[in-house]
């Protein structure tokens, strides 16, 4: 394994902090290291892998689809762009879906459909309003409305005519939007950011004032969305219908897929407007097929709502337990818990004992475990837990 983590860092670009574990194949919701070292995984490669590992439906599909074929233009139609388009329109308050790779991509394009939209009514009607604390990606347009500065400061100028507001007030977005802004971009629960819930009265709010200035709502679900808080897009538990829909990470479960979906009022895209070579592809939306189908026919929804529950009702135990939790937060099976220590030392004690878990910001530790997951492997995270903070 040192070998390999040598070989790593030397033709690897250092984008990411890696840790030294050479990952080899997984089952179900454990990973396996190249020594054979089992974890169990709490954070699905970033709330990506929804089905796990080796989920047999999954492999099955994409593995008839690459004896048929992975890729042709989207000049054509494919059977499975046209049943996942249905899929999602079908399950869902949105008109017509487009896809591409990424979430940073799906929101790039929801960017250019409401800079597009903007202009229909007005030359002027551009300003696009984004939240502190967000994060939509680390492409060019993504990261110029990703409310940190930490990830934008070296790659300074970024697009114009973007406003930030303080998230969950309302008066702070009241004092910048006008008629000249084209969209409102949020989270509705802010994930990198530290897993922050948005309050319904709130969004609800945000929605009514995108309404008055005839502005789109654009809510990113790249990884709030595709049932990782117990409904398909968790925008359906705060009492709104946003214009336009990002989401990405759960949908491919694994293969790199993402998607924008609008209603009719905003879909104002024409051919050359905007395009993406790969978006759709068979083979990428073979698999989105079979997981939305297990979301919407197979009632995955309603596990993950169960269990969801009981992790976020263990958590809140430990956390009578333990006086370095501040915090338990979150829907479903995406749930934040905030520290008085740091995460990224939780996150290598857990990785020694067995278990994978990912930070969102310095002090929370995220949940975003594969969708399948039981009680049984809840109760095994938990002592886990237990072990590590008892240790420290």
């Amino acid at each position: 394994m040192e070998q390999l983590v040598n070989e790593g860092e030397k033709y690897i670009m250092h984008t990411y902090g890696r840790f030294p574990l050479v990952l080899e194949h997984g089952e179900g919701v454990y990973l396996y290291d190249e020594k054979g070292k089992k974890y169990l995984d709490m954070y699905a490669g970033i709330a990506v892998n929804a089905l796990g590992y080796a989920h047999p439906t999954l492999t099955a599909a994409l593995q008839e689809q690459v004896e048929k074929m992975m890729h042709v233009s989207n000049y054509y139609y494919t059977k499975n762009l046209i049943e996942a388009s249905k899929l999602l329109v079908e399950n869902s308050p949105f008109d017509k879906v487009f896809f591409c790779n990424s979430g940073a991509e799906a929101n790039e394009g929801a960017l250019k459909l409401a800079k597009k939209y903007g202009k229909l009514k007005s030359e002027d009607k551009v300003q696009i309003i984004a939240m502190k604390k967000s994060f939509h990606g680390r492409t060019h347009g993504a990261l110029a409305v990703t409310g940190q500065e930490k990830y934008q400061k070296s790659f300074m100028p970024l697009i114009p005519n973007v406003s930030y507001a303080d998230y969950n007030d309302i008066d702070s977005l009241k004092a910048i939007m006008s008629d000249k802004t084209c969209a409102v971009i949020l989270e509705v629960i802010q994930g990198e950011g530290g897993i922050i819930p948005g309050d319904p009265a709130y969004l609800q709010a945000v929605e009514a004032l995108c309404k008055a200035n005839d502005a789109l709502l654009i809510v990113d679900e790249v990884q709030t969305g595709i049932g990782r808080t117990g409904t398909l897009f968790a925008f359906e538990q705060f009492g709104i219908n946003p214009d336009i829909v990002t989401m990405a990470k759960g949908l491919g479960a694994g293969v790199p897929i993402g998607a924008m979906a609008c209603t009719s009022k905003a879909d104002v895209l024409v051919p050359g407007d905007h395009a993406s070579t790969f978006g759709g592809n068979p083979l990428v939306t073979a698999a989105a097929k079979v997981v939305l189908k297990e979301l919407t026919v197979n009632h995955l929804l309603d596990h993950v709502k169960e269990v969801g529950a009981y992790l976020k009702g263990e958590l809140l135990k430990l956390q009578k337990e333990f006086d370095c939790i501040k915090e338990v937060r979150g829907l479903g099976m995406m749930l934040g818990m905030e520290l008085t220590l740091l995460a990224l030392e939780v996150e290598k004690k857990c990785m020694d004992k067995g278990m994978l878990v990912v930070g969102a910001g310095e002090k929370v530790v995220r949940f975003v475990p594969p969708l399948i997951i039981e009680k049984a492997h809840v109760d095994e995270a938990i002592a886990i837990l237990k072990s590590v903070l008892s240790e420290m």
